[in-house]
This record gives C-alpha cells, sequence and structure tokens, in this order.
C-alpha cells in the first residue's frame, strides 16, 4: 500500500487513522479465515509455525513474530505469499509497539493478535534463581499484556470506524495455567496469571467487540519446546528429576504419553481449530478453552 508517511515516522496514532480508513479494505480470500489480518508472536517455529500454517490455509494474511527474524522470514517465505516474518521482543514494549505498527502500515489493519511467544525454565524452589524466574514471566505474562496493550488499540479504532466490526485476541497459554505442575512454577504460574489478563482484558474490551479468550493445549512432544536436544523439556525434566524413576529421555516421553486419555501429543492442527472456534464464536470471551486430549478436563 502507499503511504504518505514512510514507516520510520510513523506512529500510533497514525496507523489508528490507517486502520479505520481501511477497515473494510481487506485481501479477497476464501476460508474460515478470509480476508482477516493476523499476527502469530512466536512464530517462526513450534506451535507457533504450525498455527500460522493453519491461519493462511483458511485465508489469513499473517504476520510472524519472533525474536529470530532470519527464522522468522523463513519461514514466512515457505508459507508463501500471504506470510512475511518480522522481529519482536515481546517483553519491551517499544518492540511490540513497532511490531503493531509495521503490521497496520503493510496491511492496514488487524483484526486478530495471536500471543503465541513463551518460554520456559523447569526448576525447583531451591534450583530457580530470581533472573530465570523474572524472565519466564517477563516473556510469558508481560509479554501479553504488551500485545493485547498495542493490538487492542488498533481494533478499537477499527471498530469506532464500523460498528459491525469483530476482532480477537487470543492467548496461547498451556494446561499448565489451569492447573499446577511440579518444579515448573514460573511457567505455571506466568500462565494461570495469564488467564487472569485474559478475563479481565475480555471485559474491558467487550464494549468494542474485541473478543480475548485463551486457548491451553496440551503437550506438543514434537516441537522444540520438548524436543531441543540441549534445552528441550524432556532434557530438563529428566536432568531435574521431575519423572521419579526415569532414566532416559524416552522414559520421560512415556511417561507424559500415560498422562492423556488420547495417547498422542497435542498437535498445531488441533489448537488451531480452538481457534477458528473463538474467531467464528460472537458470543464467547474470557474462556481458557482446553486442547489436551483429556489430560486435563474442567469442572
Amino acid at each position: 500500500m502507499e503511504r504518505d508517511i514512510s514507516l520510520e515516522n510513523m506512529n500510533m496514532v497514525e496507523v489508528c487513522r490507517i486502520a479505520q480508513e481501511n477497515v473494510k479494505n481487506r485481501p479477497q480470500t476464501t476460508g474460515r479465515l478470509a480476508g482477516k489480518i493476523g499476527i502469530v508472536t512466536g512464530g517462526a517455529q513450534g506451535f507457533g509455525l504450525g498455527i500460522a500454517q493453519e491461519m493462511v490455509r483458511e485465508g489469513a494474511t499473517v504476520v510472524l513474530a519472533d525474536l529470530n527474524e532470519e527464522l522468522a522470514k523463513q519461514s514466512a517465505t515457505e508459507i508463501g505469499a500471504r506470510a512475511v516474518g518480522m522481529k519482536v521482543d515481546v517483553s519491551d514494549g517499544a518492540s511490540v509497539e513497532r511490531m503493531i505498527i509495521e503490521t497496520v502500515y503493510r496491511f492496514g489493519g488487524l483484526d486478530i493478535l495471536v500471543s503465541n511467544a513463551g518460554v520456559l525454565k523447569a526448576g525447583t524452589l531451591e534450583e530457580m534463581t530470581q533472573k530465570d524466574f523474572e524472565f519466564v514471566t517477563k516473556v510469558n505474562y508481560t509479554g501479553f499484556f504488551l500485545c493485547a496493550k498495542y493490538a487492542s488499540q488498533i481494533m478499537r479504532a477499527q471498530y469506532e470506524a464500523d460498528s459491525t466490526k469483530w476482532s480477537d485476541i487470543i492467548q496461547i497459554n498451556s494446561k499448565s495455567g489451569l492447573e499446577g505442575s511440579k518444579a515448573n512454577f514460573a511457567y505455571a504460574g506466568g500462565k494461570f496469571g495469564g488467564i487472569g489478563l485474559v478475563q479481565s482484558f475480555a471485559l474491558e474490551l467487550a464494549e468494542w467487540q474485541i473478543k480475548v479468550n485463551a486457548i491451553c493445549p496440551g503437550n506438543f512432544y514434537d516441537g522444540p519446546l520438548w524436543s531441543d536436544p540441549v534445552n528441550g523439556l524432556f532434557v530438563q525434566y529428566l536432568n531435574t528429576g521431575k519423572v521419579p524413576g526415569a532414566k532416559t529421555l524416552q522414559d520421560v516421553k512415556d511417561h507424559y504419553l500415560s498422562k492423556s486419555p488420547i495417547k498422542r501429543g497435542c498437535y498445531p492442527e488441533d489448537v488451531a481449530k480452538a481457534l477458528f472456534y473463538c474467531v467464528e464464536q460472537e458470543f464467547e470471551t474470557g474462556q481458557a478453552i482446553p486442547v489436551t486430549g483429556g489430560q486435563v478436563m474442567l469442572s
């Protein structure tokens, strides 16, 4: 799109104006997310990449935003023309603001913000350092707040230009946001807090038809969070003795596979189906939707 102001000089006031002017100007695509413009943070790999792929397949134009800019751009190129890679540090407000500004500058608006970026450091109370605890919290909890803060400004502006407009902020939470996790309290605590943010944001933003929901996946064993040979959870949990009696990585994996009645891990396409529901259902906000294969059941 041609702009009369360069991206370098663009600010939130200007992109809100752009979003209002383009509220009904969306890509002509088909699918469950036809014409939607979305951002997936942590979109370069793992759940984020899989979710972005499914969103594009269903008609969305998607920004893969990630701290690893090179990998984000590479992944976007592999997805195709309706995906772009972009750098973001979700723990830094200025970086998140620039991500939103650049997205709206390039595409004219924002319909779906998927707050997926996250980190995990396992450890007992004795082992966990304050530095590591604050790092996990800053990315997983504060990062969601920052994404919602800046994305909602665009979404509010769009509603003010067109009162039929609906928008979505979706946090990819975790089953660890629904029940505690031994020797994994930094992650679980941030995810529990994330659901509190979801409910509170949902109450605040409903006035502008911005729905805010969380999706709580089970374990994606094939992704880097679990399977990375150096820092993955299988390695961390084996080293910290979280699984009693486990001697090998396979012992740890078998332990977790046994927890779900549907004995497999969660896949990105499972999460994407919950995301499509959140977007399509206009009578649902403030929810935490489990996608755990029955490992966690709501009471």
